[in-house]
């Protein structure tokens, strides 16, 4: 993304709530200078203390500019310095008035199933937390909007990221909307190409950069259709072609749970904020046409009868 692109994104977006603050830093800091991610990973890090800070002491106690506080500042969606040191201030209340989480998300390969199952669920759990918090919610209702309109929509993906599309396509499918996934590279870009003004392409990409997603939604966007990017990486390739980006949250990751299993996860619950919104919007055709989808393989799930 360009750096003007990077300044209306961040202008366009609504500074995010205090508890949104940890999860919008595990999203930006892979794509921060090195000087930005110190000052953006010790606000997280020790929220109280840095609240008490001026620029200045924050600049000094991170080893940089007051110009480098203020620019990451603005890329974590603050105004200004100011703006930040509330969101800060906010976040340590909320700390304290909180309990520490009973387990990390650290699975060894020794450890017994049992702990296995508590620290895939916390880390679920924080997962589904963050992205919710730093979801921009204006971003995903013009998202619906525009979903709810479509003659056509296409989603695109590879990998694990095809298997929260194709969830997307029969979901929207089911209340009427025609929808589908396209995990075949060359079908998504011959695809793309017929797309037009009133269609909808959706890219979902957890890295931001996959070629492959990138360039059937270059293709839906050249041809005038919305475009929206769901990324964990809204500062990525990605956006540059997208009409709207909805961030999922960026986990830990580790030996036994690589990026895909997070990155779905939220995934999940951004396709399910789209489907149920664009539910809402359509709600005369689709609680009709959801009804009929149910009685149409309601006889699939009845006990068979022996002859």
């Amino acid at each position: 993304m360009t750096n003007e692109v990077k300044e209306t994104f961040t202008r366009q977006a609504a500074p995010p709530a205090p508890a949104a603050l940890a999860a919008k830093v595990r999203t930006l800091v892979p794509s921060m200078t090195r000087s930005m991610q110190r000052v953006a990973e010790a606000v997280a890090g020790d929220p109280a203390g840095c609240a008490a800070l001026t620029v200045t002491g924050l600049a000094e106690l991170t080893g940089t500019s007051e110009a480098t506080v203020v620019r990451t500042a603005r890329i974590l969606g603050y105004p200004g310095y100011r703006d930040l040191r509330l969101a800060l201030a906010g976040l340590a209340a909320q700390q304290q008035s909180g309990r520490a989480p009973s387990v990390t998300a650290d699975i060894a390969v020794d450890d017994p199933i049992a702990d296995v199952v508590a620290k895939l669920a916390y880390d679920e759990q924080q997962t589904l937390a963050d992205t919710a918090a730093g979801l921009d919610t204006t971003q995903l209702g013009a998202a619906v909007t525009a979903l709810a309109a479509a003659r056509r929509i296409d989603i695109y993906g590879v990998g694990a990221s095809s298997l929260v599309g194709m969830d997307l396509a029969q979901k929207l499918l089911r209340i009427g909307l025609i929808a589908h996934a396209h995990a075949d590279p060359h079908l998504a870009v011959t695809n793309a190409v017929q797309l037009r003004a009133g269609d909808v392409a959706i890219a979902i990409t957890h890295s931001g950069s996959t070629g492959d997603v990138i360039e059937p939604l270059r293709a839906a966007f050249e041809q005038g259709a919305t475009t929206v990017a769901i990324t964990g990486r809204p500062d990525g390739p990605v956006s540059q072609y997208a009409d709207h980006v909805l961030t999922t949250s960026t986990a830990r990751e580790s030996e036994l749970r690589p990026a895909a299993m997070s990155s779905r996860t939220s995934q999940l619950l951004v396709v399910d904020c789209l489907f149920i919104g664009v539910a809402q919007r359509t709600y005369e055709t689709a609680a009709p046409a959801l009804a009929a989808s149910y009685e149409a393989l309601a006889h699939r799930h009845s006990p068979r009868t022996s002859r």
